[in-house]
């Protein structure tokens, strides 16, 4: 592994180098169904604005939960309570920071939702680039029930990802909904035995972590920041993401390889 996540310890993440290429994050309070503490906030956001500033050899990382039960049960209801409202606001603020540090990750990010993802565990699937979840994955977002709302992106992820009526539905309903209903509506790309779960979301990893790394951080981007646009501004932006990698060694060796009929060695740069 990279000596920077050598050094790292962190309190409520497991840290897994699987490959040269990729890295498994684990959320790791299964004692409190994964839920989001004060410290899982920090530390999720000192690891993913690490990337912001250097990659570290890393070209693709799914994230979990430890155990089977839960991906992430969403805010710790028991640290809040009998916190002063200035306190919860604090922390949300710490939330919203860490979920932008999430969708400004340059590399690729997966979801491998290996149970309930509830509240906040919900927003950050969606806030993912893409998931696959296993068959007794269960979602909401619940909000609503306990007098506020999503605030962690739900109310802008969830709708791009589902579209606007379906997400008013999950929303304001605050009802659950399964693995199958958030791959039908495009929560969710895949829905697997639980057993085959890790896996094949490595699998899929691994082949990302295969292509040209500057040309996935520039497609990645593209789409990204594209649908933010109106579909002129969105090919203009799309040309510019494009040209960036016209002069690079990974083009020029990609062509090669194909042309000499072998896998390409790409270094990104």
């Amino acid at each position: 592994m990279n000596a920077t996540f050598e050094t790292l310890t962190f309190e409520t993440l497991g840290l897994e180098r699987t490959d040269d290429d990729l890295l498994l994050v684990r959320l790791n309070r299964p004692q409190a169904a994964n839920a989001m503490n004060t410290r899982m906030g920090e530390e999720l956001l000192d690891l993913f604005e690490r990337f912001q500033l250097k990659t570290h050899g890393v070209r693709a990382i799914v994230v979990t939960g430890a155990g089977e039960k839960a991906f992430c049960a969403g805010g710790d209801l028991k640290e809040r309570n009998g916190m002063t409202d200035a306190q919860w606001l604090r922390q949300h603020a710490m939330f919203e920071r860490m979920l932008r540090a999430v969708v400004a990750c340059p590399v690729p990010l997966i979801g491998a939702i290996n149970g309930a993802a509830y509240g906040g565990g919900c927003e950050l699937a969606a806030a993912l680039d893409f998931a696959y979840a296993a068959e007794s994955a269960r979602f909401a977002l619940t909000e609503v029930t306990l007098g506020i709302m999503p605030g962690a992106g739900g109310t802008q992820n969830l709708p791009r990802a589902v579209g606007e009526r379906r997400a008013k539905e999950i929303i304001l309903t605050g009802l659950p909904f399964t693995a199958q209903e958030a791959c039908d509506w495009g929560l969710v790309n895949r829905v697997l035995p639980q057993g085959e779960l890790i896996e094949a979301t490595l699998a899929t990893a691994r082949r990302i972590a295969g292509n040209a790394p500057i040309a996935v951080r520039q497609a990645k981007q593209s789409i990204h920041r594209g649908l933010q646009m109106s579909l002129a501004d969105g090919l203009a932006f799309e040309i510019e993401c494009y040209n960036r990698m016209v002069a690079t060694q990974d083009r020029h060796e990609g062509v090669r390889a194909f042309n000499e009929k072998r896998k390409p060695r790409f270094r990104g740069e």
